[in-house]
């Protein structure tokens, strides 16, 4: 029975830690080959700052036929060091009527649970002479710093990519989930945590199984019947007779 309830465990664990793993190796798999782009040539580089506004008179939607997709780069946990340059790649298909123009990539950190509260303005990456024509894919990279006295832990991030169609602004939301920030210098990130502490729960329940089975065994041990041999007995007897 106490085999039973281990292996049982065992592979609930097992399934516990392995799906969220599959599942983010997947969508990180389904992300990189919709992002596999091609890179526009003659794009420059602008201005990169916290400070930089991206102008407009208000809300800015996407345009129709203007799709995008993100990938983090070697990075499929999302793991943002604070303080520390991360990259993503923004992947951008124009399949609109007219050739659009990359003005700038930005992005927001927010609480996870209000996203009326700001945890930080981040990287306005602003981009010259980015064309996309119709039916192109084009991919563009997009750096930012998490700030170093930002506390650890879990924020949602919201990328935005700003562009041009005949001189009317549009604005693709291309992420807005969670990331997991975290110090430095510090080593163990949610997942290890989380990993450390349920081998530690299955080492203790091995221990705990195997306590039990070397108990039951030393109990059985115990219980065994002893062998009397009546020649003791016997020979008690005639030495006490012939004493006599």
């Amino acid at each position: 029975m106490a085999t039973r309830v281990l292996l049982t465990a065992l592979l609930l664990a097992f399934l516990l830690v392995a799906t969220p793993f599959t599942a983010r190796v997947a969508r990180a798999d389904s992300e990189e080959d919709a992002a596999a782009a091609e890179v526009v040539e003659g794009a420059d580089l602008g201005i990169v700052g916290d400070d930089t506004q991206v102008s407009s008179d208000g809300p800015l939607s996407p345009a129709p036929g203007v799709e995008t997709v993100v990938v983090f780069p070697k990075n499929a946990g999302k793991i943002v060091l604070a303080g520390e340059e991360t990259e993503l790649l923004v992947g951008l298909q124009n399949e609109g009527e007219s050739t659009l123009n990359v003005v700038a990539v930005h992005s927001t950190l927010h609480l996870p649970f209000d996203h009326n509260m700001y945890g930080q303005n981040l990287t306005v990456q602003n981009f010259f002479n980015a064309s996309v024509p119709v039916s192109v894919q084009a991919t563009f990279p997009y750096k930012f710093v998490v700030s170093k006295f930002l506390q650890p832990g879990a924020y949602d991030l919201v990328g935005y990519i700003v562009y041009e169609i005949d001189q009317h602004p549009y604005q693709n939301v291309f992420y807005n989930g969670t990331i997991e920030v975290v110090e430095a210098g510090g080593l163990l990130s949610v997942e290890s945590v989380f990993l450390i502490t349920l081998g530690t729960a299955l080492l203790g329940l091995f221990g705990l199984w195997a306590y039990g089975q070397v108990q039951q065994l030393s109990k059985k041990t115990k219980k065994a019947p002893k062998v009397e041999l009546g020649t003791g007995t016997t020979d008690a007897n005639i030495d006490e007779w012939l004493e006599v």
